[in-house]
This record gives structure tokens, C-alpha cells and sequence, in this order.
């Protein structure tokens, strides 16, 4: 059965930098789209950055461009998220995210099969 497990959220200040790691359990992610979504309290579940199984194609919410990063390193099977500049209102539980159909970057959460239990990340001013 395919795993996913986030790491690397915490508590920081405004501005301050935090890293995510997203392991996957099993190689056949490799050829997946993998993606990172959050959710706040009370809102629905966003897309914050997709990235092709190759890493050729990347894809950004507005909200977060020029500001977060994804990249996937498939010989270890995960993928991360390096938030800089970080804000308030990124304040959210992120989750990671396997898309095993598309060649393309979904921004639907119902696209993706696999998802992992997520990790919070607070921001305060």
C-alpha cells in the first residue's frame, strides 16, 4: 500500500523559512505527478505547487509564487516544499499529495489518489 509522510512543519515567526518533506513508500511514485495542498481552519483544501515526475514541469498558486519551492529528488523518493518568506495567512495544515493518472499537474484535490496525514504549520506576525 502506498505511504506518504510529511515532515518538517512547525511553529515559526513571520518571515522566518521551513522545509517539507514529503517520503514516499513505493518507487512507482517516481512517475507520478506529486503535489502540495493545505488547508486553514475552516476553508477548503487549496493547491499550493505541483511538479511533474521528471521535475520539468512546475506549477504555483498566485499566493505563493516566488516565495515557495518544489522539487523531487526520485532516488529518494520524496519531494519537498521549501517555504521562504513565510505569512501569517500560510498558516495551515499542508499535505502531500500523489497524482498515479494525469502527465499533467492537477490543481484539483479530488485528482489526486494518494495523499499523506499531513503536517501543520503555523506562522505568527
Amino acid at each position: 500500500q502506498v505511504q506518504l509522510v510529511e515532515s518538517g512543519g512547525g511553529s515559526v515567526q513571520a518571515g522566518d523559512s521551513l522545509r517539507l518533506s514529503c517520503a514516499a513508500s513505493e518507487r512507482t511514485l517516481r512517475s507520478s505527478v506529486m503535489g502540495w495542498f493545505r488547508q486553514a481552519p475552516g476553508k477548503e483544501r487549496e493547491f499550493v505547487a505541483g511538479i511533474s515526475w521528471s521535475g520539468g514541469s512546475i506549477s504555483y498558486a498566485d499566493s505563493v509564487q516566488g516565495r515557495f519551492a518544489i522539487s523531487r529528488d526520485n532516488t529518494k523518493n520524496t519531494v519537498y516544499l521549501q517555504m521562504n518568506s513565510l505569512k501569517p495567512e500560510d498558516t495551515a495544515v499542508y499535505y502531500c499529495a500523489a497524482d498515479t493518472v494525469a502527465y499533467t499537474i492537477q490543481t484539483m484535490a479530488h485528482r489526486y489518489d494518494y495523499w499523506g496525514q499531513g503536517t501543520q504549520v503555523t506562522v505568527s506576525s
